[in-house]
């Protein structure tokens, strides 16, 4: 599987919402978080967003997103819970081309150790929609945090081996595509 890695580093444009009815950017803790690995990893932050915790308004920032010849990666922050106003796994799942099954299983296995049984809680998802890899991570800082440490900064690494999503990604367009709020 040398294929599906690369011997150097290839930044990628990725883009981060956070879905919250009460977070703003001064507040936004956990984006921030997201923010701060993947540009401290040597990424580019394509665009930020918060949106409401409204399946209509994540559905369609996501989907810019993905129809975007900029954006490789998408990272959502929140409404992953159980309460009648996390609706992101509901809002994203649809518009998935492919699941990325392993990926929620492994973010609820690292969190054990972290925050006990009460990983079970957590709807973690992620998947593929036109070449464009979508991760849909817990609203907690600390959660993000844990996402991006052990899971996304090896598999959003290029040099990765045996395999990484790299590959797997739509080819940037040459332009460049700087951070836009």
């Amino acid at each position: 599987m040398a294929h599906l890695s690369n011997t150097e580093f290839q930044p990628l444009n990725i883009a981060v919402l956070t879905v919250s009815d009460t977070r703003n950017l001064d507040t936004d803790t956990s984006g921030q978080a997201l923010i701060d690995g993947l540009q401290s990893a040597g990424h580019t932050l394509a665009e930020r967003a918060i949106v409401k915790d409204d399946i209509w308004q994540i559905r369609a920032r996501v989907c810019s997103w993905i129809a975007s010849e900029h954006v490789q990666v998408v990272l959502i922050t929140g409404g992953t819970g159980f309460t009648a106003r996390d609706n992101t796994p509901q809002a994203v799942q649809p518009l998935l081309d492919k699941d990325v099954d392993g990926f929620g299983e492994l973010f609820r296995h690292v969190s054990l150790s972290e925050i006990g049984t009460s990983t079970v809680q957590s709807r973690a998802l992620a998947g593929m929609s036109n070449g464009t890899l979508v991760c849909c991570l817990p609203g907690s800082t600390n959660a993000c945090r844990t996402a991006w440490n052990k899971i996304l900064v090896e598999q959003l690494d290029s040099r990765t081996k045996p395999c990484n999503f790299v590959p797997h990604l739509k080819a940037a367009a040459v332009e460049n595509c700087g951070p836009r709020s």
